[in-house]
């Protein structure tokens, strides 16, 4: 698919969203991307999934692995494009774990995927588990990579589209001197 497709579709899906967003960071900016939304469509996530799978199909992957709550839904149709098996990690106490009996076994090649990356925290915190548990990370996949590339996780990266999301300190904003009225989509709470 050209990017200009790759942009038609999660705009036909919801993912990508124009408007006046304060994001998660407190930032603001005219675009925001709910990658939860390509999700709610079969016919889009399975296109999505096999062009992050199809980038990695010619390495051996052994497992995919991806951190709740993003990336469960991924994580699952990543590994059924390639046909292996999936788990997802959580948070338990503040750090990223395994659990419901999940393992990585020693020497497995792992495909980390996530439905956004922004700074690539969950993402390494994922990666250092895999690590730690034995596993060979050989990739990382995605939705959409909001950084447009500037995250280095010291494997291959691979997102259905990248791009820079530009943002603004609240007392910069544009949208705000329009006087363009501000939502706040994310999943995490905001304090302000």
């Amino acid at each position: 698919m050209t990017r200009e497709e790759k942009i038609q579709l999660l705009t036909d899906a919801h993912v990508l969203q124009t408007g006046h967003f304060r994001l998660t960071s407190g930032r603001h900016s005219d675009k925001y991307m709910q990658c939860a939304r390509v999700f709610e469509n079969a016919r889009y996530s399975e296109v999505v999934c096999r062009d992050i799978a199809d980038a990695y199909r010619g390495e051996r992957i052994d497992l995919v692995v991806g951190p709740a709550l993003g990336g469960i839904i991924i994580t699952y149709e990543v590994a059924r494009q390639l046909g292996t098996r999936n788990i997802f990690a959580e948070r338990e106490n503040g750090t990223m774990t395994l659990r419901r009996g999940f393992a990585i076994e020693p020497g497995a090649r792992v495909l980390v995927v996530e439905d956004t990356i922004t700074t690539g925290g969950s993402v390494r915190e994922v990666i250092d588990l895999v690590r730690e548990k034995g596993g060979v990370v050989v990739g990382v996949g995605s939705v959409v990579d909001r950084s447009n590339g500037k995250v280095d996780f010291g494997v291959p990266l691979h997102a259905f589209l990248s791009m820079e999301v530009e943002s603004f300190e609240e007392a910069d904003c544009p949208l705000c001197k329009q006087g363009l009225p501000i939502i706040k989509p994310g999943s995490r709470n905001f304090a302000k």
